[in-house]
């Protein structure tokens, strides 16, 4: 065996037996590599994986294994997880705008969906969809939302590269306004491709 196939063996059997995405500075910190050969292993191992039943999964410098979502019924035959309760329509739309045009302050989702979101984005922290990935350089550093590595296996991507475009919204989904239409266009977008993830668990 080769030192990088040394090193892809060991960045795979690690991020296999950990119970939570990792930081790349641990893969590095655990495999003593450096991170342009880091991200070679990961770069393999991703190819290694294409015909099989796991996934990498990345977001920005978070690295996971993950079950395929085709094979994804499979799996919870034979482990029976427990299932969590679905969300609501005001929780898919809320989580629409958080993923795209993350980093996003609660006002600025208030501004959009015209309500209040406090219970709903405490809901989606809960369930790990999104979380807090830095404070806004305004009065009184308001959080800012993010997608989480959850999402991506909700919506069976493995990265948020592949999030569909609205096609109302085009390349601009992160600084221009949004609309009321484009908001609806984004929620059911995430949803047909939950929907999309079901039908391949069936």
């Amino acid at each position: 065996m080769s030192e990088r196939q040394r090193l892809s063996a060991a960045v795979e059997a690690i991020l296999f037996s950990s119970t939570r995405p990792l930081e790349l500075r641990e893969l590095q910190r655990a495999t003593e590599a450096a991170r342009p050969d880091l991200e070679e292993a990961l770069g393999q191992l991703r190819e290694s994986l294409e015909t099989r039943g796991l996934m990498l999964q990345r977001q920005q410098d978070q690295v996971q294994l993950v079950t395929r979502p085709e094979v994804a019924a499979e799996v919870r035959r034979a482990l029976r997880p427990e299932v969590a309760g679905r969300l609501s329509p005001a929780a898919y739309e809320t989580l629409a705008i958080v993923a795209y045009q993350q980093p996003v302050t609660r006002a600025r989702i208030e501004e959009v969906r015209g309500v209040s979101c406090e219970g709903v984005l405490a809901n989606l922290e809960l369930r790990a969809l999104i979380s807090e990935v830095g404070r806004a350089q305004a009065p009184g550093l308001p959080k800012l939302y993010g997608t989480t590595m959850r999402f991506l296996q909700l919506l069976g991507l493995e990265s948020l590269q592949e999030l569909p475009v609205p096609a109302s919204v085009g390349a601009e989904l992160d600084t221009s306004p949004v609309s009321p239409v484009e908001v609806a266009e984004q929620r059911a977008l995430l949803l047909s491709g939950r929907e999309r993830t079901a039908s391949r668990n069936a």
